[in-house]
């Protein structure tokens, strides 16, 4: 069941999240967290409704109010992105939200390769230790993401964060 969270001018230029807290909140109290959570694994889709002049050739992602908005949203709930559906765009999506990057109409989008190297390993460590903490199998998935952005990782890397735990 996907869900799709409705994004208008307003609530990006004033940075709401309450969009996104009606999601996340009740699955912040359930009693279950883990099958709260894996429910909405890869459900979540962004329906962006931003008003543009018909002449600007601009991505969502090069408009800086939408950019700041998806900043705000890593910066509360940086495991969202276990949430996105991955089938759709919408991971590689959000990622350019928050990645320097160029986009061709023919090739997509192209991210810096530093800059997406930073970013899956950030995302790397914040998931390991969230999804341990919510007693959530993380290698499998944290795989399946990465590899979205051309990314894997072998087990001996995950026993080595096991360890240094």
């Amino acid at each position: 069941m996907t869900i799709t969270i409705t994004l208008t001018s307003e609530c990006l230029q004033k940075l709401d999240l309450s969009s996104v807290k009606t999601i996340i909140n009740p699955l912040l109290q359930a009693t279950d967290n883990k099958s709260a959570f894996t429910s909405l694994e890869q459900q979540i889709t962004f329906n962006i409704e931003y008003a543009r002049e018909p002449e600007d050739p601009r991505e969502l992602s090069e408009i800086p109010e939408v950019r700041l908005w998806f900043i705000r949203l890593d910066a509360s709930y940086p495991w969202f992105p276990l949430l996105l559906d991955w089938k759709s765009g919408e991971l590689a999506r959000y990622a350019g939200m928050l990645v320097p990057h160029q986009f061709n109409r023919k090739e997509g989008i192209q991210y810096n390769p530093e800059a997406l190297e930073i970013f899956v390993m950030q995302k790397i460590f914040v998931l390991m230790d969230w999804m341990n903490s919510q007693g959530i199998e993380s290698n499998s998935r944290i795989n399946s993401m990465i590899q979205m952005f051309g990314y894997e990782l072998d087990d001996a890397f995950f026993e080595q964060l096991a360890i240094s735990n």
